[in-house]
């Protein structure tokens, strides 16, 4: 199925100013032909707040936003796993009610998003989703669900989630949970990996047939997971510690591990996991990042934190990674293992952005980058979808639903 006609030229945008750039045949044609999934997208974020319309075509100058559907198809993006994010947060009883109701409401905006758009989209929970509704030409809601938060301490709720069509968790976000340690909790660990309940959660999602996402764990929970899980895994929006060396990121015996699992790691387009900043830069943006993902921000606050971001980034604009730094990565790991375990999980809406993808409608970028690279259609092919959609048939046929 080829996809929208527009793959012929995209924007790449610089520090200056916008720039019509050509894809090039062989490339726009590869693109065209290839499953695009993306397997992290924060777009349910903007869904929860008053007055966002999917359906409706936005500006990433103007509002912030990096997807909608006119922009998925402009850009010939097939699918994206829409993230249930919850920022971490207490762990009592009522804090964990809480957060599974704030999760179930994201489930219900997206399933919305799907009702009121049938010609455009539709909720997919498997490979043959994907790929019959990109045929018919509509974009595949793909669920996952970013902090294994909402869970609780109840296992039977994993199985709640994946009726709703949830295909993975990550784990952990930020700070540590019932679950397992973060890489990132300024406490430190807690678990020394995953808990004992964090264990049953694997086993359980292994039962279910539903993805185990390791990015944003600990090392030693990652190592914990590889040992358990009876399925390959996914890092869904994570990158390479040998090229930007972050805890979020993951260290080359991670990668070779994952990939001897059968996994992928999606590579991450946030630009502090892509290109570590200077030091100043790193610490005028972290407390802006965290502001702007909380969901009752009033408009004005949210353009004050724009252009504060905005002015930060062209202060350091030395420091900022083109698409040519993301897809080092990508490159990365497949000199250390193969085309088979690496794709693509921007972070877009979340963070996630690059000089020549600033949005959704640009990813064409990335396949222009891998063509000029010398990668050939049926590699950019697993890495734009194949790689993700094999693992996920082989959870499901791990839990014998194959």
């Amino acid at each position: 199925m080829r996809k929208f006609l527009f793959l012929a030229t995209f924007p790449v945008l610089t520090f200056a100013q916008a720039q019509q750039v050509t894809l090039s045949p062989k490339a726009a044609k590869i693109h065209a032909n290839a499953l695009t999934i993306d397997t992290h997208a924060d777009v349910p974020i903007n869904m929860m707040k008053e007055g966002f319309d999917i359906s409706k075509e936005y500006d990433y100058d103007k509002d912030g936003s990096q997807i909608d559907f006119p922009r998925m198809i402009r850009g010939g993006m097939d699918g994206m796993f829409f993230a249930v994010y919850l920022g971490q947060g207490k762990r009592t009883e009522e804090a964990n009610a809480e957060a599974k109701k704030k999760a179930l409401a994201i489930f219900d905006k997206i399933h919305e998003a799907a009702r009121l758009h049938p010609d455009i989209a539709a909720i997919a929970t498997t490979s043959k989703d994907a790929y019959r509704l990109q045929k018919e030409g509509k974009r595949a809601m793909f669920i996952g669900m970013e902090n294994g938060w909402p869970i609780g301490k109840d296992i039977a709720n994993l199985k709640m989630f994946y009726d709703l069509g949830l295909r993975y968790i990550t784990l952990s976000h930020s700070l540590n949970n019932d679950i397992c340690d973060s890489s990132t909790d300024g406490d430190g660990p807690e678990h020394n990996g995953l808990s004992k309940f964090g264990e049953d959660v694997v086993k359980e999602m292994n039962r279910l047939g539903m993805m185990v996402d390791v990015s944003h764990v600990s090392d030693s929970t990652f190592y914990d997971v590889i040992r358990l899980t009876k399925a390959p895994v996914i890092a869904s929006h994570s990158s390479c510690r040998a090229l930007c060396d972050v805890p979020r990121n993951m260290t080359d015996d991670m990668i070779r591990a994952l990939a001897k699992n059968g996994g992928v790691i999606q590579i991450n387009f946030v630009p502090n996991f892509v290109k570590k900043p200077s030091q100043p830069h790193e610490m005028s943006l972290k407390a802006l990042r965290l502001k702007i993902r909380q969901t009752d921000l009033s408009d004005a606050d949210k353009k004050a934190l724009r252009d504060e971001m905005k002015a930060v980034d062209e202060k350091y604009k030395a420091d900022k990674p083109t698409v040519q730094d993301a897809v080092n990565h990508i490159e990365h790991v497949i000199k250390l293992t193969s085309a088979d375990h690496v794709g693509i999980g921007m972070d877009l809406d979340g963070g996630g952005e690059v000089i020549g993808v600033r949005d959704v409608s640009q990813i064409g970028a990335i396949t222009e980058e891998l063509v000029k690279r010398a990668y050939s259609a049926e590699d950019i092919e697993k890495i734009w979808g194949g790689n993700i959609m094999r693992v996920l048939d082989q959870a499901e046929r791990a839990a014998g639903k194959l």
